[in-house]
């Protein structure tokens, strides 16, 4: 065959990668380096070129989407070389997709039923639900959903129930022994849930040592996609197949590791070298995607972040457009500013698709979406749903439309055991009758049920204790007072949030969703705040009716073209000509809940590096000098990360009509410069230091200049101090 046709577009370093000789391979692939294409080039290369058995390759993706994506690839690169190769004799998928083939195929040597069912995580919560029946186990002092997260967690870290050590710790001891019935639950119904998928098949290669041999025979080369995202079950399956026989190749960026919140360790990538030794590291730093000035400001970030491999992304294409920042007054105008410069972009021409607004919180895309519908722009939320579709919002909607009608059947069934209370379908479908029959609201005809003594004494009890609940709300907050006078909107919502347990029912869910539920619900009580009434109706119905047109007015179809929506997460593998980076301020990002954190601020920052590589020809960073978020104003510094880009590819965007005041000197020749807290000191936030006392710390916040400037350092042992800076003698680590 000809050789030419598998390099001739490739540059030297992905070449370098495709002709690798047999071993283990580490290539740093940074954004827009083209790493699918070396991944397909390289299969093929050692498929043609070297003759190796296409039986003997295995490539482990990520997503569905990227497996179908690579297998596309490599037979129209098979086509074009005139070697077509059938693509079904390469293991190509995903790590559960690959190890529930090996389940399927080994399932006695798994133990497991032949016709083993796979549980979703609806399924899975279900199963948990009745665990805590069996085990007489308060919903309300330990939430389904928090055991659910531990014992993904737990089986993530490849730990079974009986791995964990006794203890007194009561959380433990009680999450063990769900954990314990749960297992013993899904190996006598034959059921598997998604981790389980992996664990089982990494225990497969553990328990049947000849299994473990066939497929080390088999699987002399291993290819995996972004590694930087493996968790540890997953590297210790691969580390097990691969034994000292088989080769792996593995391809990530650890500057885009940013999923350690679900269980990713950048470690493994980190340390691959070490385990799979030795190994040839190849780095692909030309750039495809950005222009110079974007690929200049997301080197300068993300060489802030310690233990890097170390890679720097070059293009040899235009400089650009230097990234514009815009402080913006409050979150309103901001949203202001984003859809004005997204009109500009939609009349030269462009397509509204080509643009995408990152986040790094799902609350802010609220103010975002209001400002988007006030233009008749289509739009899309990537990955997620719109404000007034998640279901956090459309409970707490549902008990306000109660408030307002105890008789709105829709609302009433929807939160009547919205937290658990013990009220069960069999009682609700009695509800359901009686209404049907004798042609009655649902409300009415749970009224009707409790005098007539048809449920039992628990379940009337609980209906009652709800509807008690909606009537007395309905008059502490929907009644006139004295001055004849109703609550303030934002009031009604957060008394609704508190009185009901709502707000407490979605912040327990453990982990990310809790805390992103937690903070959408607040968001709502900041949309009340901000609601502006139109007429004399009252408030609540105004902004029932509101709310409810708003969700009404469904996202864009899937071929429609719109302006994209997504956090900084979920934009990940993709890129659009123009991207805004909204709400860049220290506290949401890098967000509150990881600045005390080393690793956690180094986790923020290769968020923004990835966000920062998303954009292909122009950027935009705002931030907001006034917030109001989660149902709390703050005042806001723009954030560390900003700071950390070059003034010379970047410029602070001014407007007549914008009400900011300065948060940059402005040199005479217009130039961006923005001063770094404590640069003066020699040090900067989030620096680790070490005292002579206290021991080491983290730098939070710096208050005035030169050595009696005051820092605020976190000691790991003795928590926050305020030290001033000519007496503390900190040492930098």
């Amino acid at each position: 065959m000809d050789v030419s046709l598998l390099l001739d577009d490739l540059n030297p370093a992905q070449r370098e990668a495709v002709m690798a000789p047999a071993g283990h391979q580490l290539i740093l692939a940074g954004a827009g380096s083209g790493k699918t294409r070396v991944l397909v080039h390289r299969i093929a290369w050692m498929i043609q070129v070297e003759q190796r058995s296409p039986y003997s390759i295995m490539a482990v993706t990520f997503t569905n989407k990227a497996a179908k994506e690579m297998r596309h690839r490599l037979d129209e690169l098979f086509q074009q070389t005139g070697q077509p190769i059938s693509i079904h004799t390469i293991w190509v998928g995903t790590f559960h997709g690959l190890a529930h083939r090996l389940l399927k195929a080994h399932w006695q040597d798994a133990n497991l039923p032949q016709n083993f069912q796979i549980l979703d995580s609806d399924d899975q919560l279900r199963l948990i639900k009745r665990v805590y029946q069996a085990l007489q186990i308060d919903e309300d002092k330990w939430p389904p959903k928090q055991a659910q997260w531990f014992i993904n967690e737990q089986k993530d870290e490849g730990r079974r129930a009986k791995h964990i050590q006794e203890t007194t710790d009561p959380f433990i001891r009680t999450m063990r022994k769900i954990y314990q019935t749960y297992e013993d639950d899904c190996q006598r119904g034959g059921m598997i849930d998604f981790a389980e998928i992996l664990l089982r098949a990494h225990e497969l290669w553990l328990n049947k040592p000849h299994l473990l041999e066939h497929y080390r025979n088999r699987f002399n080369f291993i290819l995996v996609d972004e590694f930087q995202d493996t968790n540890s079950v997953q590297y210790a399956w691969l580390r097990v197949l691969a034994g000292k026989s088989s080769f792996v190749t593995a391809v990530g960026d650890d500057d885009q590791s940013i999923y350690g919140w679900r269980g990713a360790k950048i470690e493994n990538i980190r340390k691959f070298s070490e385990d799979f030794s030795p190994c040839q590291i190849i780095r692909l730093e030309q750039n495809y995607r950005s222009t110079g000035n974007i690929l200049h400001a997301a080197n300068s970030v993300i060489a802030n972040n310690l233990g890097r491999l170390g890679k720097e992304l070059w293009t040899d294409g235009e400089k650009g457009e230097p990234i514009s920042l815009y402080a913006a007054y409050n979150e309103q105008d901001e949203a202001r500013f984003i859809v004005e410069r997204i009109q500009s972009w939609i009349s030269q021409g462009k397509r509204r698709s080509e643009s995408a607004i990152l986040y790094r919180s799902n609350a802010q895309s609220r103010a975002l979406e209001e400002a988007l519908l006030r233009e008749a722009i289509p739009y899309r939320i990537y990955g997620g749903q719109r404000f007034y579709d998640r279901l956090e919002i459309k409970n707490a909607v549902a008990y306000l439309r109660l408030l307002n009608n105890p008789h709105d059947d829709a609302a009433f069934e929807r939160v009547i055991n919205t937290p658990t209370r013990g009220i069960g379908d069999k009682t609700l479908e009695d509800i359901r009758v009686v209404a049907r029959s004798e042609n009655i609201s649902l409300w009415a005809a749970a009224g009707q049920l409790i005098l007539r003594k048809h449920f039992a004494a628990r379940a009337s009890n609980a209906i009652e204790t709800f509807m008690q609940m909606i009537l007395q709300l309905q008059k502490d907050l929907c009644a006139p007072n004295e001055a004849d006078e109703l609550p303030a909107l934002d009031f009604i919502a957060e008394t609704v949030l508190d009185k009901t347990g709502l707000l407490a029912f979605h912040q327990n869910e453990k982990g990310e969703k809790g805390q992103a539920r937690g903070e959408n619900l607040q968001e709502l009580i900041a949309a009340c705040r901000a609601f502006e009434t139109e007429d004399d109706a009252p408030i609540l119905q105004q902004f029932l009716d509101t709310a409810a047109l708003d969700a009404g007015d469904a996202q864009a179809e899937e071929f429609e073209d719109a302006v994209q929506l997504m956090t900084l997460h979920s934009a990940k593998g993709l890129e659009f000509p123009l991207v805004f980076l909204a709400g860049v301020e220290e506290g949401l990002f890098p967000h509150k809940m990881s600045i005390d954190d080393p690793d956690g601020i180094e986790e923020e920052r290769r968020l923004c590096y990835v966000g920062i590589t998303r954009a292909m020809q122009k950027l935009f960073i705002t931030y907001a000098e006034t917030r109001r978020l989660h149902g709390t104003e703050s005042f806001n510094r723009v954030s560390r990360f900003v700071k950390e880009i070059p003034t010379d590819c970047i410029d602070e965007v001014r407007l007549k009509t914008a009400i900011t005041r300065p948060v940059t000197y402005q040199q005479p020749s217009s130039k961006f410069t923005l001063k770094d807290e404590g640069e003066d000191t020699g040090f900067k936030l989030g620096q680790k230091v070490s005292h002579a006392i206290f021991g080491e710390g983290v730098i939070l916040q710096f208050e005035g200049k030169g050595p009696n400037s005051v820092v605020e350092v976190k000691f790991a042992k003795i928590g926050k101090k305020r030290l001033v800076m000519q007496y503390a003698k900190l040492q930098a680590i």
